[in-house]
Formats: C-alpha cells, sequence, structure tokens
C-alpha cells in the first residue's frame, strides 16, 4: 500500500511539471487565466467566521491542462474600464484545468436538435438559494507550493488566508467523454464532506470573442451535449453552477445571429442543468460593476434567458470592484431585469479587498487584498453568496505566467 501511493505520488508529481512546461508555453501572451482555482472548496465565512476545516475527503482528480488567458475586450461606449472575467487558471492537478491542448480543437459536429429535456425542462421554484458550507478541493497550485515550502515564512498567511479557504472548480475543456465523470468526482466529495460545490462550466463557441482564451465547443449543437454531460454529473445534491464567464457581458463581439445562438445556447444550458440536478443553483453572466450599465446588462441577461432559466446572476468574477458596489450593481441589474422574486446574485470577493485600481488596471495590479471569504450567509437581500471563483495568488500574467501560482503576489494580497 506505502509503495502504491508513493508511486502514484510520483505520477502526480510528473504530471503536475509537464503541466506546467506547457503553461509557460501557453501563457506566453496570455494576460490572465481562465478558469480560476485549483478546484479548492470549503466553507469558510466572511472574516469573522473562520473556522472551516478542511474536509478529509480526497479523490482522484482527472487530468488537465493550462487554461489559455483572458485580454481586455475591445472598448465600447457602456465599457468603460474593459476588463472581462479573468479568472485564473494553472497548472496544477484539479479538475479546475480542464481544456483542450492549443491546437486539438475537435471537428465541428453536425447541428442536431436539443433533447426534449433541454427545451421544456424549467427552473423549480425556488424559495432559498444554495445554503451551506462550501466546498474545498483538496488538490491546488496553492496547497502544492504550502506542502512544498513549509519552511518559508510566508508559507503561514498564505496557507491560512488563501489555501484554505474554498473556490470554484472550472471546467474549461470541451470533452464530452469524461466531462461527466470528473463534474462527478467534484460534487461526490462535496457531498461526502456535506459541503456545496462550485462549478464552472467555461467551453461555450467562440469563448473570449477570438482572444487568447479562445476555445470551447466547436458549434452549439456540440455545447448542447456537453452540457448535458456535464450536467449529468452534478447529482441531487446542492451545487452553484457559474455559468460561461463572459458569455453574456462579452457578447457585443458577435454579430447578432451568432449573438442570438449563443443566447439561445445558455438559455437551453440553464434548463438542461435544472432538469439533470434539481438542487443546482444556474448563475448567469453580469459582468461587473465597472462595465455595462446596470439597463444594458439587464437587456443582455433577458436576451439570454436568465431569468426564465437561471436562478440569478454572477459579477465580478476575478475583478476588484469592492463587494458594496457590486452588491448594489447586482440589485440594479435584477430589478432592471424584472425576472421573478426568487432570483439572486453571488459575487466574486477573491481579490476586492481594496477595491479596483483607480486606472482599471486589471493584470495583477498591486496594491490590491483579499475580500470577503466565501460564504452562503451574506446577509444581503438578494445576494445568495461571496465566493471565490478566483484563486488568488494565481497570476494574471503580469506578477507571472498566467495561471502559475505566483508566490509573493499571494502573499501581497494576504497582507493587504
Amino acid at each position: 500500500m506505502a509503495g502504491t501511493r508513493a508511486r502514484r505520488r510520483a505520477e502526480r508529481r510528473e504530471r503536475r511539471r509537464a503541466v506546467r512546461r506547457n503553461a509557460m508555453a501557453v501563457a506566453a501572451s496570455a494576460v490572465v487565466v481562465v478558469g480560476t482555482v485549483s478546484g479548492m472548496m470549503s466553507a469558510v465565512g466572511d472574516r469573522s467566521a473562520r473556522g472551516s476545516e478542511t474536509p478529509e475527503v480526497a479523490l482522484a482528480t482527472p487530468s488537465f491542462v493550462p487554461l489559455p488567458g483572458i485580454p481586455a475586450p475591445a472598448a465600447t461606449p457602456s465599457h468603460p474600464a474593459p476588463e472581462p472575467s479573468a479568472a485564473s487558471s494553472a497548472a496544477s492537478a484539479s479538475p479546475a484545468r480542464l481544456v483542450p491542448s492549443p491546437g486539438s480543437a475537435p471537428a465541428p459536429s453536425v447541428a442536431s436538435a436539443p433533447p426534449p429535456a433541454a427545451r421544456t425542462a424549467k427552473p423549480a421554484a425556488r424559495t432559498e438559494p444554495a445554503a451551506g458550507p462550501l466546498y474545498r478541493h483538496p488538490e491546488s497550485q496553492v496547497l502544492d507550493w504550502v506542502g512544498a515550502h513549509r519552511d518559508d515564512p510566508r508559507r503561514p498567511l498564505i496557507e491560512s488566508r488563501i489555501a484554505a479557504r474554498p473556490a470554484a472548480v472550472w471546467f474549461a475543456s470541451y470533452n464530452p467523454g469524461t466531462v461527466t465523470r470528473e463534474v462527478r468526482e467534484v460534487t461526490a466529495g462535496a457531498a461526502a464532506a456535506g459541503r456545496v460545490p462550485v462549478l464552472v462550466p467555461y467551453a461555450i463557441p467562440d469563448r473570449d470573442c477570438g482572444g487568447a482564451s479562445q476555445g470551447g465547443a466547436p458549434d452549439t449543437a456540440a455545447y448542447d451535449g456537453w452540457i448535458r454531460d456535464f450536467a449529468a454529473g452534478l447529482g441531487d445534491g446542492p451545487a452553484i453552477v457559474i455559468l460561461e464567464p463572459d458569455s453574456v457581458a462579452l457578447s457585443d463581439c458577435l454579430d447578432g445571429p451568432a449573438r442570438a445562438a449563443r443566447y439561445a445556447s445558455l438559455a437551453r444550458a440553464g434548463r438542461t442543468i435544472h432538469a439533470a440536478a434539481p438542487g443546482a443553483k444556474v448563475y448567469f453572466d453580469a459582468g461587473h460593476s465597472g462595465w455595462h450599465a446596470a439597463p444594458k446588462q439587464a437587456a443582455l441577461l433577458r436576451a439570454a434567458g436568465a431569468a426564465e432559466s437561471g436562478d440569478g446572476i454572477f459579477t465580478n468574477v476575478s475583478n476588484f470592484h469592492r463587494t458594496a458596489d457590486e452588491a448594489a450593481y447586482a440589485r440594479r441589474v435584477l430589478g432592471a431585469l424584472g425576472g421573478p422574486a426568487r432570483l439572486g446574485a453571488v459575487i466574486d470577493t477573491s481579490r476586492n479587498g481594496n477595491g479596483a485600481p483607480p486606472d482599471g488596471e486589471w493584470c495583477d495590479p498591486a496594491g490590491r487584498a483579499l475580500g470577503r471569504a466565501p460564504t452562503t450567509d451574506t446577509g444581503e437581500a438578494r445576494i445568495d453568496a461571496y465566493l471565490w471563483v478566483k484563486l488568488p495568488g494565481e497570476a494574471d500574467g503580469c506578477a507571472g505566467a498566467a495561471g502559475s501560482f505566483t508566490p509573493e503576489y499571494a502573499y501581497a494580497l494576504a497582507k493587504g
């Protein structure tokens, strides 16, 4: 048994070394990696409630490659500070980095109509958002670093303030043959620990509008099938699904037909997830308070079927805007959306402790700090959760290679 464990550890180290070599090539011109976090999630409340411990559940994690980076989108009159979601992703063994290798895009699939369930299933009436302690996946870049640097003087602060916190798990590879298993490994681990996982499907066609994070499914029919596979792994327990960061707020780059096809696909995705996983809450992309005005963002969300197919919206993914500003913005968007009262919002608070830089810098800007720790108990009307969708310390591409864990940056964030 000891020999088997040692052999598995050696194999994992070799895979990580190979991935890190790939990461340097993929991130050469990247600005921020999409796909945050390691695959960590656990429950830690806000700064006054830090008593959650790491669950002792360790499941085999699938292979992965580092995610590409996201550049700033083209500026538009309604986008004064054009920084899209810069979620991190990295070179550590975790389901968070499930993207195809560069140049390995699959051939487009033959278009087909979605199955009846995807067309007709509606989200169940929701009286309460997903509640409970959040799940921290047991493998991540920051945990790798902590384990390998026990004597580093920065280790205690990074370990207690970052590595111990819950964070989302990203699924950014178009991998219909394996995504169900990979999702199930995360949700099964969360269920065994009695915690709520946060999962991020990120494979929408024309992802990042041809930028550094381009990729995803080859067409909407293929995406429909991938989402069905993703949803099949969610199970019956509670889960929070952050559906396709930037897919709505960054859709202006698409022409009319392509934008309509994306919106229809997002609406189907929400219905598909609800039909397969009654405990899942699905949140649609609302950008952040420094991007589109609330009425415009609400109009985009309405076109994407967020009110009918979702449970609410998410804001500030990988950005720096203060929680109070994001909460106010989210309520304005929800009000303009005019959807049912059951709709709520979740906010990425991972790096917003000092707010956004005055010059709009978004690539590892100095002077930032950790925000409120992840929790589903916000005490705020219509704000369902504060989440860490971006894992602090995984670089946007300036403090280190995009998606790589950078201890200097992590330590600066942890110190605030």
